[in-house]
């Protein structure tokens, strides 16, 4: 059972939620909170495995939440449960160290397959959310891998590097991008390393979004 809270101020969401998520799946929601305060509180006495986190909550929001969590207890994975219109905070909430985001409107499966991928040690960035971040920070005019890339790879990334953080973006796993690139596991895990190194991150979510934002790529 993955031991699971949801963080939600809408009591109706909240309780859908539990009964969508235990009805069709091995995930077990030990706890609820209405605010990113009581969040943290429930944390610290549940430990649970995953957090989903609304974003725009009274007392305390999901941003503040997220940060909080992961610096006292930085095992915990949190995803963000978002609308369109709240991106901007999303891009704060995995700077934060959130490990990937979802619509609150998406099918459940969907959320049960995003909130195993995340226990498992993945992110979960939809690609039609990642679409909306580009658009938000008005990248259609931003540059890709291999034009003009001196001027936007400010952190000493070298080409092989860039590539593999492309592929990250594109939501390719360790092996793919090994297969892809022709390299061992060992080197693109050692390549990641060195990515979250040079760009201050946590985690591939964090690297992903940095990179979006600063244009060290762009969207396809």
């Amino acid at each position: 059972m993955i031991k699971t809270i949801i963080v939600e101020d809408q009591e109706l969401i909240r309780k859908s939620l539990k009964i969508v998520l235990e009805s069709i799946s091995d995930i077990s929601i030990i706890g609820m909170a209405a605010n990113g305060k009581e969040a943290i509180e429930l944390c610290e006495k549940e430990n649970p495995e995953i957090v989903l986190m609304d974003i725009q909550m009274p007392e305390m929001d999901g941003v503040k939440a997220t940060e909080e969590i992961k610096k006292r207890m930085p095992h915990i994975k949190v995803i963000i449960l978002t609308t369109f219109q709240d991106i901007n905070y999303v891009m704060n909430a995995l700077n934060a160290g959130a490990e990937g985001y979802i619509l609150k409107a998406v099918d459940p499966q969907f959320l049960v397959t995003g909130i195993q991928m995340v226990y498992h040690g993945g992110s979960l960035i939809p690609r039609e959310l990642a679409k909306e971040v580009f658009q938000s920070l008005g990248s259609n005019e931003g540059i890709g891998l291999g034009e003009k890339s001196s001027e936007v790879n400010t952190y000493d990334l070298n080409q092989q590097e860039l590539k593999v953080l492309k592929y990250l973006s594109q939501g390719l796993s360790n092996k793919a991008i090994s297969e892809r690139m022709f390299l061992s596991l060992g080197t693109v895990k050692n390549y990641i390393s060195n990515i979250y190194s040079k760009l201050d991150v946590k985690n591939r979510s964090s690297a992903i979004m940095k990179a979006i934002d600063e244009k060290i790529i762009k969207e396809k």
